[in-house]
C-alpha cells in the first residue's frame, strides 16, 4: 500500500502563491544621461530605443519546469513510502527453568523404556523431557544440572534443538555424586534476575535429598518466592531408599508449597509422562504477539526525477546557446 508519512507537507504547494502576493518583483534603478542630440543618435546608429525597464521573461520550458520541480520537492518532503503486509512475530511469554539431578543415584536402572527395556533414571528423564520440550514451543527454556554443585548447561533460549543436544550430553555424576538442591535453586534465582519475563517457572527433578547445600532448600525456596519464581518439584525413584540416597519427599513438597507450585511423585516412566502432561495444563503456553508493517522509503524517486529534469534542461539550454553562437559565427 502506497502512502505519505507527512501528507500535511503538501500545504507547501501554496507557498509560491503567497510569496508572489506578498513580495514585490525585484527592481533596480540606475542613473541615466540625458542628451539633447538623442534623435541624431537614433538616426546615426539606426537603432530603435526600448523601454527604460528591462523585464526578463520566462521561456516555456522554465514555466513548465519550475512548478514541476516544486511539486517534486514537496512530494519528497511528504516522505512517500510503500507499506508492506503486516509481519507477526511471536515472543516467549514465559521463562521456564528445568533443573535435573545428576547425582550418583540417578544411574539406578529401575525404569522401563517404551520397548520394556530397563534404563537408568537419567535416561528416563531425557526421554520424557524430549516430549515435554516439543510441547513448550513459545517458551524460553533453560537447563541447570546439579550434583555436588549446580551448573548452567543451557541459558534461556528458544533453540530447542540445541537444548536437546546439550541435555542428551548430560551424564550421571558429571556434576558430582551428591545432591545440592538448595544450590540449584539459588543458581536459578540468580539467572531469573536477568529475565524480563513476568512469569518465571522452575521444574526441579531429583531422586534424593539435599546433602549439604550452602543455602538450605527451604530457605532458598523462600527467596525464590520473594522473587516471583514458582517451583514445581518432581520426586522420582524409590521412596523406600535410606541413607544418602533417601528420597526426601517432605522437603520437596515444602519447596513447592512455599513457592505456590505443585509436588509430584514419579515412580516410573508412565508417571513421569503424566506429570509433564499435568505441568502443561498448569503452565499453559503464553505468547506476546508483536505485529509491524515494513516500510520502504520512496522519497528518493521524486528527488531523482527533479535532478534529472534540472540537468537535462540546462544541457538543452547550453546546447541551444552553443548552436546559436556557431550560427552567428558562420553568418559573420
Amino acid at each position: 500500500m502506497f502512502e505519505f508519512a507527512y501528507p500535511w507537507m503538501f500545504g507547501l504547494l501554496l507557498l509560491p502563491f503567497f510569496v508572489r502576493l506578498l513580495i514585490k518583483p525585484y527592481k533596480e534603478q540606475r542613473e541615466a544621461v540625458r542628451v539633447p542630440f538623442f534623435e541624431d543618435l537614433k538616426r546615426i546608429t539606426g537603432r530603435t530605443p526600448g523601454k527604460g525597464a528591462v523585464i526578463l521573461r520566462l521561456r516555456f520550458f522554465q514555466k513548465l519546469m519550475l512548478p514541476l520541480a516544486w511539486l517534486l520537492i514537496v512530494g519528497a518532503l511528504a516522505r512517500p513510502q510503500w507499506v508492506e503486509d503486516p509481519i507477526t512475530r511471536i515472543e516467549a511469554g514465559r521463562d521456564l527453568m528445568l533443573a535435573v539431578d545428576l547425582s550418583g543415584s540417578m544411574e539406578t536402572r529401575d525404569f522401563l523404556d517404551a520397548e520394556g527395556n530397563r534404563i537408568d533414571r537419567l535416561e528416563a528423564v531425557k526421554l520424557v523431557l524430549d516430549d515435554f520440550i516439543t510441547r513448550r514451543e513459545g517458551d524460553r527454556l533453560a537447563l541447570i544440572l546439579f550434583g555436588t554443585a549446580a551448573y548452567l548447561q543451557v541459558p534461556f533460549t528458544q533453540d530447542y534443538d540445541t537444548f536437546r543436544i546439550l541435555l542428551d550430553e548430560a551424564q550421571v555424576r558429571m556434576a558430582g555424586p551428591q545432591t545440592m538442591i538448595g544450590d540449584a535453586i539459588g543458581l536459578a534465582i540468580k539467572l531469573f534476575e536477568q529475565s524480563e519475563s513476568e512469569n518465571k517457572v522452575m521444574i526441579l527433578l531429583t531422586d534424593g535429598n539435599d546433602t549439604g547445600s550452602k543455602v538450605p532448600p527451604s530457605r532458598a525456596a523462600g527467596i525464590a518466592a520473594k522473587n516471583g519464581v514458582t517451583i514445581h518439584t518432581i520426586a522420582m525413584g524409590d521412596p523406600t531408599t535410606v541413607g544418602e540416597d533417601e528420597l526426601d519427599a517432605d522437603a520437596l513438597q515444602e519447596i513447592s508449597e512455599i513457592t505456590e507450585g505443585q509436588f509430584f511423585m514419579g515412580m516410573n516412566r508412565e508417571e513421569l509422562d503424566e506429570i509433564y502432561r499435568r505441568l502443561n495444563e498448569l503452565e499453559p503456553l503464553e505468547f506476546e504477539t508483536l505485529s509491524y508493517r515494513p516500510r520502504q522509503q520512496l522519497f528518493f524517486y521524486p528527488i531523482g526525477i527533479f535532478l534529472t529534469v534540472y540537468i537535462l534542461y540546462h544541457l538543452l539550454m547550453a546546447g541551444r546557446s552553443l548552436f546559436r553562437r556557431k550560427e552567428r559565427v558562420s553568418s559573420a
